[in-house]
């Protein structure tokens, strides 16, 4: 979908530049009649202040053309930067330094341990073509990413074990193995042992670069920690729609946030706070001094939420249950009535599973990547129906990511307590936090404080 949708952007502008062409030279002599005057003259279109006219309606014309099929065909693809959502920035200052400044300023409360063990995204598949490498950071590691002339993934320890080159930076696809950019190295994706020295008689046994346990599965490459290097107790299933094609990519949104991992899944269980955050319309907006505001009280979302862990052998998992409506003027509107499952698998994947009646269906990848002990990387990918128009599943996009980015600015700028003030009614948390501690083990790694820097 990305491809098409760039090929026909490269044809819109080479039909702009045609275009340029024959409209700067309407004032040469060229007469189907053979008269020898100008076609354009015998219509009176003559001038330079015309052919300006001409070409600036024409060059807005295709540009309008050109938005018209991104909004209605392309995927939508919102990445956000770290500064971009959740700050306020006042008294002249910029995003940047508002973050950065709460980022400083901030408790960090009693955490967890920083890294569950689990499955997480590292990209989108689309994002790696074969003999593409790329250089990704997760869980505080970099990692170079490539995909062998074999059409498979692979993923392994960023720095050349020899002089410590980074392998993602330069390097190059040699069959399925990756090349050092500095002495040309050569390790293998499937086990990560070195085949190839160029200048060397032999290679030793012992060199190689650490392998990452990777998978390739519903259009993301994704890769498993374990603190004690522990080898998976459980797979990331396979959304079968996407592998037939049934549903096809629609985009993605990508979030960076300023919390522990752990407060972001805990949102499912979270009931009350959808009464308060998320009730106001999303054409209130993100900002939360203003989501409240009496000028958009007409219209209002209403939720009914269940969160519940799954038994053995899914014990790894979790559901909720949502049930979402929408009311304008106090009217409900049953067509916007739509059911949604989340199911949790593990700490870092979720499947975000939409059906509707009448829209059909489909499943945003909700995932949540560690980059370093308080930074998470949050994508939303969608899958939908592909007879279903795509505008409809890019509103459902847009949509999570307005209610998404409430959440955001709550995240980035709270306090972590792990012994908080519950309600009865807040019993579902409690749960989920005994729930999520299942992914944590005695060797998983914590943030050790030092007086004026966070080592870890």
């Amino acid at each position: 979908m990305d491809g098409l949708c760039m090929s026909r952007r490269k044809v819109a502008a080479v039909a702009l530049v045609v275009l340029w062409g024959l409209v700067i030279h309407v004032g040469e002599p060229f007469d189907s009649m053979g008269t020898g005057s100008p076609l354009w003259r015998k219509t009176g279109l003559i001038g330079a202040p015309t052919r300006a006219v001409v070409c600036v309606v024409a060059g807005i014309s295709l540009l309008i053309l050109g938005w018209l099929h991104r909004l209605l065909f392309c995927p939508l693809e919102l990445l956000r930067s770290p500064d971009d959502v959740g700050y306020i920035a006042e008294d002249g200052r910029s995003r940047a330094q508002a973050a950065n400044e709460v980022r400083r300023r901030r408790k960090i409360g009693e955490l967890p341990p920083i890294y569950p063990n689990g499955w997480y995204r590292v990209m989108d598949s689309h994002m790696l073509q074969v003999g593409e490498v790329k250089n990704a950071t997760v869980l505080g590691e970099q990692v170079a990413v490539f995909r062998g002339d074999n059409g498979k993934a692979y993923v392994v320890d960023a720095y050349c074990p020899h002089l410590g080159a980074n392998l993602g930076v330069g390097g190059r696809v040699v069959g399925d193995c990756i090349e050092c950019p500095f002495h040309g190295w050569q390790f293998r994706g499937e086990d990560g042992k070195c085949v190839k020295i160029p200048y060397a008689e032999k290679v030793p046994e012992f060199a190689k670069v650490r392998r990452w346990t990777s998978c390739d599965v519903n259009g993301q490459i994704l890769v498993w920690f374990h603190c004690d290097g522990l080898e998976p107790t459980w797979n990331v299933p396979e959304q079968q729609e996407i592998t037939r094609g049934d549903w096809v990519y629609r985009g993605r949104t990508e979030h960076f946030i300023n919390a522990h991992i752990e407060e972001i899944p805990e949102n499912a269980a979270d009931i009350a706070h959808l009464a308060h955050l998320h009730t106001p319309g999303i054409v209130s907006g993100v900002d939360l001094r203003y989501t409240n505001s009496k000028t958009w009280e007409f219209i209002r979302h209403d939720w009914k939420v269940k969160w519940e862990p799954e038994s053995d052998p899914n014990s790894h998992c979790s559901r909720m249950l949502v049930k979402h409506s929408l009311t304008v003027f106090g009217r409900h509107w049953p067509l916007m009535d739509i059911d949604v499952v989340a199911r949790q698998v593990g700490p870092g994947v979720v499947f975000l599973l939409f059906e509707h009646s009448f829209f059909g269906k489909g499943v945003i990848m909700h995932c949540v990547t560690p980059l370093e002990p308080l930074l998470q990387c949050v994508s939303h990918t969608i899958f939908y129906q592909a007879n279903v128009p795509p505008l409809v599943p890019k509103f459902i996009l847009r949509a999570e990511c307005i209610q998404f980015e409430r959440d955001v600015m709550i995240w980035n700028n709270k306090k972590y307590i792990s012994k908080p003030l519950l309600v009865k009614e807040d019993s579902a948390i409690q749960k989920h936090r005994r729930w999520f501690s299942q992914f944590y083990s005695p060797g998983s790694p914590r943030l050790a404080y030092q007086r004026d820097t966070l080592d870890f």
